[in-house]
């Protein structure tokens, strides 16, 4: 078997062991591959194993991929800390902006959308572990702003995603219990504009203990393309 084909599997396999654990099918599960800093030659060949979906981490890096992307039939999702002046680069591109989580980058990608004549999907990246370093909305914010951007007719929230601090799978599954609760308690109060479908959360260290707190979308990097190379590595043309 080929190398990329056996990574994809493994990860593939630990979807279905995990999904097996919690009563669920692996076909609610969607994988996404985390690209930063990899180049095509990388990418390509678990493109042509089986992976469907992408996610870049930079705006421009984005840019770069996205012909490539397209060319190879796949889904690019945006993943990463995005500033307002990058939003050009994604709005109408990417098949999901998963990282939004303040109400200024929210208005800026429905003011180009609506410029652009298109609606673009978008998570709303929610702080779980209340970490000062890290992006995203605080629990307890959440609400609010799904309001506002329900209001919004550039843009159309279609669930949630979080990054959880650093820590072992069984401790991350605490945070992914946690979204998991926020991700329904929001789900039934049926915001106009807020469908709530996917939940993303789980990488390569905890994505079984994701998928078996009810997540719907894995971004996985390294266990997919091997250790992430240095800032500055060669991307791809």
């Amino acid at each position: 078997m080929d190398t990329e084909k056996e990574a994809l599997q493994i990860v593939l396999d630990g979807i279905e062991e995990a999904c097996c654990k919690a009563g669920r099918s692996p076909s609610e599960i969607r994988l996404i591959g985390a690209t930063k800093f990899k180049s095509a030659d990388l990418i390509r060949p678990v493109i042509e194993a089986g992976l469907r979906e992408v996610g870049e981490n930079r705006a421009q890096e984005f840019n770069e991929k996205y012909d490539f992307f397209m060319e190879c039939g796949v889904k690019a999702h945006f993943i990463g800390a995005l500033q307002t002046n990058k939003v050009k680069y994604l709005v109408g591109r990417a098949a999901l902006i998963q990282s939004v989580d303040r109400l200024e980058l929210a208005a800026e990608i429905n003011r180009l959308a609506m410029n652009r004549s298109v609606v673009q999907p978008i998570l709303i990246e929610v702080n779980i572990g209340g970490e000062a370093q890290k992006s995203g909305v605080a629990p307890n914010e959440l609400r609010e702003l799904l309001k506002v951007v329900s209001e919004m007719p550039g843009v159309r929230a279609e669930g949630l995603m979080c990054v959880p601090p650093a820590a072992c799978e069984e401790e991350a599954r605490v945070y992914f219990a946690r979204m998991r609760e926020l991700f329904e308690n929001i789900r039934a109060e049926n915001i106009p504009n807020i469908s709530m479908q996917e939940l993303s959360m789980g990488m390569s260290g905890d994505y079984k203990a994701a998928v078996l707190e009810g997540s719907t979308m894995v971004r996985i990097g390294s266990a997919l393309f091997g250790a992430r190379p240095a800032a500055g590595s060669p991307k791809a043309h």
